[in-house]
């Protein structure tokens, strides 16, 4: 797999959970099959819920409202894979990061979100830290500050080749402008496209498993465009539904060159049972545009989609977030 450090190209997991740090993570790490980390709302909604590993904390921090309890978790966890990942970021400032993510509900709160970005990234205490951050209008002003702050920025939710051009340019200006050596991924999600549009494209007779794939090479290209390395494309959401592809499906189709895939970890396992790792073929932007076009002559608006996706990706991390905040408080 030496490869893929040729090309830059890096396996990240997109999972957290306390006793996976202490054991699995560290063995993912020292076997060079993964490269950094990834959660979100979701993902700790769900670690929380399901593991005993919180509870003695939990039931310490009971006299706190439900998002401070959150967040001494989250933060715990946080700080412990920053510290797992600080020698492979030492050896390589692109990788070694864990990501954590703002409030949800301050999505469309440019000030709130910078505030809150800020004060996660003092407390997490790591350089290997990057602030999720959504790419809604009020996202873009937050992660340009934040960048310009010295703070390393994971721009969340984005479906389009436009959210991925308006990251990428707030992103630099911010990194720009900053004094620090600062990093930023723009984190495209892949696999809602074709779970959204597989049904439709079958009835129209149209090659099923490719709209996202297409769309994520697309907002690949817009974020090269500023011509900035310390700005990667992370493909996200690459975990396969069902069993109609395989389950590295969406790693396979996108190793590009300067990117990230963070995936599940299920289909980090399945991906490296495999004995062949190749450079994807990349699609041209003619390639992207054409299938675009071609979509759309058949009724199918992948900009249009992609706005869908990003409202119910919002609203579904709100909600996720708020059934977490109740849990917390026993």
């Amino acid at each position: 797999m030496n490869f893929k450090r040729t090309i830059n190209f890096s396996i990240w997991c997109d999972f957290i959970e306390r006793d996976f740090l202490e054991h699995e993570f560290k063995t993912l790490i020292e076997t060079k099959t993964i490269h950094g980390a990834t959660s979100n709302p979701a993902i700790f909604e769900q670690s929380i819920s399901s593991s005993d590993a919180y509870t003695q904390q939990i039931m310490m921090l009971q006299a706190n409202d439900g998002k401070r309890i959150y967040e001494e978790l989250a933060i715990t966890d946080i700080k412990r894979a920053a510290d797992l990942l600080s020698e492979l970021h030492e050896n390589n400032s692109d990788d070694g990061f864990i990501s954590i993510e703002v409030d949800p509900t301050l999505c469309d709160d440019a000030m709130g979100t910078i505030e809150e970005g800020a004060r996660l990234f003092a407390a997490c205490g790591s350089s290997n830290v990057m602030i999720k951050i959504p790419a809604t209008n009020a996202g873009y002003v937050a992660m340009e500050n934040l960048t310009a702050m010295g703070i390393n920025v994971n721009a969340t939710l984005i479906f389009t080749p436009t959210q991925a051009l308006e990251c990428a340019k707030a992103l630099n200006n911010g990194i720009l402008k900053s004094k620090k050596e600062v990093k930023a991924v723009v984190s495209v999600f892949v696999s809602r496209f074709d779970r959204e549009l597989d049904d439709t494209l079958k009835l129209k007779n149209l090659e099923p498993f490719r709209a996202g794939i297409v769309n994520a090479t697309k907002c690949y290209y817009e974020v090269n465009s500023v011509e900035n390395s310390s700005i990667r494309t992370l493909f996200a959401s690459t975990g396969v539904k069902g069993d109609a592809v395989e389950a590295s499906y969406y790693i396979k189709h996108l190793i590009y060159p300067n990117s990230i895939n963070t995936a599940p970890l299920s289909t980090i396992k399945e991906y490296i049972k495999g004995d062949e790792f190749l450079k994807s073929n990349l699609l041209s932007k003619d390639e992207c545009d054409e299938y675009f076009t071609k979509l759309l002559v058949n009724g199918i608006d992948l900009n249009s989609t992609g706005e869908k996706l990003l409202n119910e990706g919002l609203e579904a991390f709100k909600v996720s977030f708020a059934q977490m905040l109740k849990k917390l408080k026993r």
